[in-house]
């Protein structure tokens, strides 16, 4: 009985240590190639005394991608090692696209794909399975994961993502120059197969570029290629997977390629000779013509620098480039005559401004034209031989006398006469005139040279064939100065002197100003008036430099003697005619201190002598004023008492009665009102007599012709008493009113005596026999009351 309890449990160690096979055949597994034996094994579960082995070798199955058939396509199969195979287990899926894309059979556990795939949207699904008792519903074994890859196939042609390309190159580049690179991109699988793998190739471009087919680098394939030859080329890359094998799929990009631009080529004349037209009357700076150079290159390295080779008439001209146009603008400098040349010719050089190294042994890049230029003949106005025309004349020049003149010339072929007058709007007040054949220029008024010393204005000349054509010249005249002011002391001069004075001593040093205008070099001369040259008290010394010095004569001056001194000085110029004037200075004596500074030269100098002080005159004159406003304050108390003495008496009156105590002139008062408008305004108000007194007798004239009557007088008379009878205020007595009144409009001014400032016996009246024939008779009238006064006799 041990031995055989022993026997079985060695038998159990050695089966489930797996060291024997069971014999019950174990389910057979395929690789994924053959989907038809594709099994996945779940683990079941073990008995107490049963250990239970996994029967799977891998977890995920494989689909193919695009599958086409009318059938559902086969993916694999599910087993459970507790499936016996009896019905009882159900097999359950779930996960990515579980019941949507894949299917499972619940009793065989067979995996079906219901519809296409596509890698490249989803190239994978993970899926979780799991075996189920039917009775129960309870699992057999836990839930398992695993992968369903969709398998890839060649679908996807390579595509250029960054398609249509552009590109530069520079021109002349050498063989195997980059360009470009180009990059394709194939969908499918890198890791299966080749499907994605990629080759390029040229299909249109060559032999011009060239490509790598692993890199789809492009690079240039010929050298020395030319741009202003060829500029564009569209280059079309192919990219075709499989390695490039027949049977594989292929995508197509363009790449355009251009030649850059670099100065290969040297500037060119079309031309050698260009020949151009310009009138003689084309302004200075102004544009005459254009001349252009070709260059094929672009950009910088077509920009083109013109110059004048220095030559005939190269001088004249200049030229400068367009940089719109790259053209050569040839400018005049100087002015064209077509009477003085016709024609000009020099060379104009072209050449690049930037110029590439690289292409100095093309050779030299610049090229040379000739320019001839023909001046054509223009009917121009006439030319004045000077620009500015400058003159000079005296003042006071005699009218008519001739100053100058001026020329034109017609320099055109078959010369016209000329013809001169002045500009109206510059000589509006015609001080000059102008011969409008000879040109010449005379005064038309005397000139002064104080009032106007510079006259400016313009002559015009023009064609007598055409006097449209005309030219205008500016004339300067200047106003010469005729020595006709003498010289005078420059400023007023406040001269002092000190008492102490020595003998010799400069106390003023005085200079001369001369209304003309003095000439460089005019020199004044000082000396003392001949009338003051005996024993005189000072002198003047002339320092020959146009100042002189006022010179003390005497030892000592006193102020109490004399206190000011008049000094007559002759200062004469130097012009001619010479002209000299005598001004006086006015020499005051000061007090000075021994230094010779002064100290006082007013009121209080005069008794200092005395030996009063400044304190002891201030004290005076304040006691003279209190003195004063004594007697005026007295005099006004004396005034008011008085008065309030008259009004005292009068309190008792009832009725105030006002004394004037004045008396009438009668008849003769002519006092009473104003008549001063009937009077010559020119009489002094204060020399006024009195009409009512009777005058002394006078010596009667002679009996004089009767005169013919003043009617504005008499009108002007009427017209007063009318408005005198008609004034309620006019005075209620006669008044006698003398008209004396001669009239504003008379040269003589009023004739009559009355009012005059002087009486009859003081007036002279010769001067009456001078005014002509219509005073003659006033002249004897007033002849023969002189010769009746007897203070004239005398």
């Amino acid at each position: 009985m041990l031995t055989r309890n022993c026997l079985s449990l060695l038998l159990w160690v050695l089966f489930d240590g797996g060291l024997l096979t069971p014999l019950q055949p174990q389910p057979q597994q395929t690789l994924a190639t053959e989907p038809t034996e594709n099994v996945l094994h779940l683990p079941g579960r073990r008995s107490h005394f049963q250990r239970v082995k996994r029967g799977w070798v891998w977890n995920q199955f494989f689909v193919l991608e695009e599958y086409m058939g009318s059938e559902p396509q086969y993916v694999g199969k599910l087993h459970s090692d507790l499936d016996k195979g009896e019905g009882t287990v159900k097999y359950t899926l779930s996960g990515d696209g579980a019941g949507t894309v894949f299917t499972i059979d619940e009793t065989t556990g067979d995996i079906h794909a219901i519809r296409s795939l596509d890698r490249e949207e989803k190239p994978f699904y993970t899926l979780r399975a799991q075996a189920v008792d039917i009775e129960t519903r309870k699992p057999l074994e836990p839930e398992s994961e695993f992968i369903i890859k969709v398998q890839d196939i060649n679908d996807n042609e390579p595509k250029f993502l960054d398609g249509p390309y552009v590109a530069s190159v520079p021109e002349m580049s050498p063989v195997g120059a980059y360009v470009l690179q180009v990059k394709a991109t194939d969908a499918d699988d890198p890791t299966y197969g080749n499907s994605a793998r990629v080759v390029y190739s040229i299909l249109q471009g060559q032999p011009y570029f060239s490509i790598d087919p692993k890199t789809g680098v492009i690079r240039t394939a010929l050298p020395n290629m030319d741009r202003e030859v060829k500029e564009q080329y569209q280059v079309l890359i192919q990219a075709k997977d499989m390695g490039g094998q027949l049977g594989g799929l292929a995508g197509t990009t363009i790449v355009n390629i251009t030649l850059t631009d670099v100065n290969d080529n040297p500037p060119r004349f079309p031309k050698s000779i260009f020949h151009l037209k310009v009138p003689e009357s084309s302004p200075i700076g102004s544009a005459i013509g254009r001349i252009r150079a070709v260059d094929p290159d672009f950009g910088q390295n077509a920009e083109i620098e013109y110059n004048i080779v220095p030559g005939d008439g190269g001088n004249l001209f200049d030229i400068v480039t367009d940089e719109d146009t790259q053209e050569g603008v040839i400018k005049l400098k100087k002015p064209l005559d077509f009477e003085t040349k016709k024609a000009y010719t020099f060379k104009v050089e072209a050449s690049n401004l930037h110029i590439d190294h690289r292409f100095h042994s093309a050779g030299p890049f610049k090229d040379t034209a000739t320019v001839k230029i023909s001046v054509l003949d223009i009917e121009e106005p006439p030319v004045f031989s000077k620009p500015l025309y400058t003159m000079e004349v005296y003042e006071d020049t005699p009218v008519g006398t001739i100053i100058g003149a001026v020329t034109a010339q017609d320099l055109d072929v078959g010369s016209s006469a000329v013809r001169y007058f002045i500009d109206w709007k510059s000589d509006g007040d015609s001080y000059f005139t102008i011969d409008g054949t000879e040109g010449t220029i005379a005064t038309n008024e005397l000139l002064d040279r104080e009032s106007t010393a510079q006259y400016n204005f313009s002559i015009i000349a023009s064609k007598v064939s055409n006097p449209l054509l005309s030219s205008k010249v500016n004339i300067l005249i200047n106003v010469l100065d005729v020595n006709e002011f003498p010289p005078e002391i420059s400023v007023p001069y406040e001269t002092a002197v000190c008492e102490n004075a020595k003998p010799g001593q400069i106390i003023q040093i005085v200079s001369a100003a001369d209304r003309d205008l003095s000439p460089a070099g005019q020199q004044f001369s000082f000396r003392l008036s001949p009338e003051a040259a005996v024993k005189p008290n000072f002198t003047v010394r002339d320092f020959r430099n146009n100042t002189a010095g006022i010179e003390t004569r005497r030892n000592g001056y006193s102020r109490r003697q004399q206190e000011l001194y008049f000094l007559p000085v002759v200062i004469e110029d130097s012009s001619y005619p010479v002209q000299s004037s005598t001004n006086t200075m006015t020499i005051r004596v000061c007090r000075c201190d021994s230094d010779g500074t002064i100290l006082s030269c007013n009121v209080e100098a005069i008794f200092l002598p005395v030996g009063l002080s400044t304190g002891a005159l201030i004290a005076i004159l304040l006691c003279i004023v209190i003195l004063l406003a004594i007697v005026v304050l007295y005099v006004a108390l004396r005034r008011q008492k008085k008065k309030d003495t008259l009004m005292t008496s009068k309190e008792d009156i009832r009725d105030n009665v006002i004394h004037y105590d004045d008396e009438g002139g009668g008849e003769e008062d002519t006092q009473a009102f104003d008549i001063g408008a009937l009077r010559n305004p020119k009489v002094i108000e204060e020399n006024k007599m009195r009409r009512d007194i009777k005058p002394d007798s006078l010596c009667l004239p002679r009996q004089r012709p009767p005169v013919e009557d003043n009617t504005d007088v008499r009108d002007f008379i009427n017209q007063r008493l009318q408005e005198n009878d008609a004034d309620p205020t006019a005075p209620p007595y006669d008044s006698l009113a003398t008209y004396a009144y001669e009239g504003n409009g008379s040269v003589a001014d009023s004739l009559s005596s009355i009012d005059s400032l002087t009486t009859e016996a003081d007036q002279d009246y010769d001067y009456l026999a001078d005014w002509g024939p219509r005073f003659k008779v006033l002249a004897d009238m007033f002849g023969e009351e002189e010769s009746c006064n007897p203070d004239k006799a005398t």
